[in-house]
């Protein structure tokens, strides 16, 4: 068992589970989530459909992993002193790995399918709370520096700061101003510092 490249997850699977994962996504991209299957993840990557099926018995499952630790949807987390300055070099991520067409195009693929099916809805949810456990050094060093209350729920912020990207990006279709980050989460840290004031 080795370890998963950059985000120290123990490794499993074939030995050329990149090439699998790679692959699966790519068709993910191109075809959709009705249309993936492990046959065609076969032919993509070249490796036998009997040894894509003794790891991964459906392609949910092996999407999820695909999903999970392909490092396709992964970018480093920022720790730049101030949670403001964290959450606008988080949302510059987020904004870049979008501006990529082909890494567009696997989450929108991803959102889609997760409507329709309850298996896709499954693991793009697994995927999100995966995602917000690996930011959760952002919040712990917040709630340490006294910028947040130590309950404050960190998906509040992530969920609002992301989904403004995703629907302007994704829905809206329009670009993305240089300051957007910035202006969103200074919106969303005046809301929270609001809440924190006491009630006159």
């Amino acid at each position: 068992m080795t370890e998963d490249a950059g985000c120290g997850r123990p490794q499993t699977g074939p030995r050329r589970r990149d090439e699998i994962f790679t692959a699966c996504l790519d068709l993910l991209a191109a075809q959709g989530y009705d249309l993936l299957t492990i046959e065609g993840v076969a032919q993509r990557s070249g490796v036998n459909k009997t040894t894509i099926y003794r790891w991964w018995t459906s392609k949910s499952e092996l999407l999820r992993d695909a999903l999970l630790h392909s490092g396709m949807l992964t970018f480093d987390l920022p720790d730049t002193g101030s949670l403001t300055g964290d959450l606008t070099a988080l949302a510059a991520r987020v904004q870049g790995l979008l501006a990529d067409e082909h890494k567009q195009a696997i989450v929108e693929s991803a959102l889609v399918g997760a409507v329709r099916h309850p298996a896709m809805r499954e693991l793009v949810t697994s995927f999100l709370e995966d995602r917000l456990g690996r930011h959760q050094p952002v919040f712990t060093r917040a709630v340490a520096r006294g910028e947040l209350p130590a309950d404050f729920d960190p998906a509040f912020l992530v969920d609002a700061l992301a989904g403004a990207l995703w629907i302007r990006i994704l829905v809206r279709r329009r670009p993305v101003p240089g300051d957007f980050a910035e202006q969103m989460v200074g919106l969303l840290l005046e809301g929270v510092a609001a809440l924190r004031e006491p009630t006159r």
